[in-house]
């Protein structure tokens, strides 16, 4: 090779697959942990490639995606599609399943059936479930099964209502020892993880050194062991109302609406299609298709 020749760069290295283990690790070191939502392919797409380490197929899909008024009507077939979807759009980040309201509370019999599921047909690595109670036996069943179980406390949207809507839990001590109570029974349920949601800093802060499992917050405070936002929210695609932990990395909604704009002004001015978006004929078959029409 000549002095002169240019190397081409070497291919990025391919991240390993994230597993149980590696998140344990995460926590032990220190290094704080990755998860966004997803509930599709070209969304899981853009997941893998931000090299994220966890993947939610959040029941808030309900929401953002389908359009319902909150995440209480989705159903298990549903969030399926859904899961499948995202299955698909990726390869190294953990994929954890929401398991729907009314898909896990009647029985542990309904709960294992529901998550595997969530496995077998949408090739999920783990499910979720929100709160702490029945849930935890829930959870624990789940575990027993055999497959891995996200745990979620604080503000708990399937449960919004009973909870005073949605709004910041855990205010108050003894509203914060139901929180910790709820942690720590998924924990001892065997919980790999659990989701702390619109709880204060201070709670989290405290709390933490009680958990041996990663925490992933959202609207939780920097004490956690990692940090969620939904897609759509970080994104800015989302037109809903936005929860004050929010931050938009981004305005993609509003690039969207400008290009369609685009399009369509250029579609009624007929300045689209031009030239170079179509395909043409030689000239002496267009003039044998005519000939073919006016002998048809």
């Amino acid at each position: 090779m000549s002095a002169g020749a240019r190397v081409s760069p070497a291919p990025p290295a391919k991240r390993p697959t994230v597993t149980l283990s590696k998140l344990a690790e995460k926590k032990a070191l220190g290094e704080p942990i990755v998860m966004v939502t997803a509930y599709d392919y070209p969304s899981a797409q853009v997941a893998e490639a931000a090299g994220v380490d966890l993947v939610l197929v959040g029941d808030s899909g309900a929401m953002t995606v389908l359009g319902y008024p909150s995440t209480v009507p989705v159903s298990l077939d549903e969030m399926l599609m859904l899961a499948s979807a995202a299955r698909r759009g990726l390869t190294t980040p953990l994929l954890v399943g929401d398991m729907p309201f009314g898909s896990y509370e009647a029985s542990d019999e309904q709960a294992i059936r529901s998550a595997q599921r969530f496995v077998k047909e949408a090739g999920c690595d783990a499910v979720k479930l929100e709160r702490g109670g029945s849930s935890a036996e829930r959870a624990r069943a789940i575990v027993d099964a055999g497959i891995p179980v996200m745990g979620h406390v604080g503000l708990t949207p399937q449960s919004a209502t009973a909870l005073g809507g949605y709004r910041s839990q855990g205010r108050t001590a003894e509203r914060a020892m139901e929180v910790t109570r709820d942690a720590l029974a998924l924990q001892e349920a065997g919980c790999f993880a659990i989701v702390f949601e619109a709880v204060p800093a201070e709670l989290s802060e405290t709390v933490m050194p009680l958990l041996e499992v990663p925490v992933i917050g959202i609207g939780a405070g920097p004490a956690t062991d990692g940090q969620v936002l939904v897609f759509h929210d970080l994104l800015g695609i989302y037109d809903g109302h936005a929860a004050r932990f929010v931050k938009r990395y981004a305005n993609v909604r509003e690039a969207m609406v400008k290009g369609v704009q685009e399009f369509t002004a250029e579609v009624r001015g007929r300045r689209y299609p031009e030239p170079e978006h179509g395909y043409t004929m030689a000239p002496d078959e267009v003039t044998r298709l005519r000939e073919l029409l006016v002998n048809h």
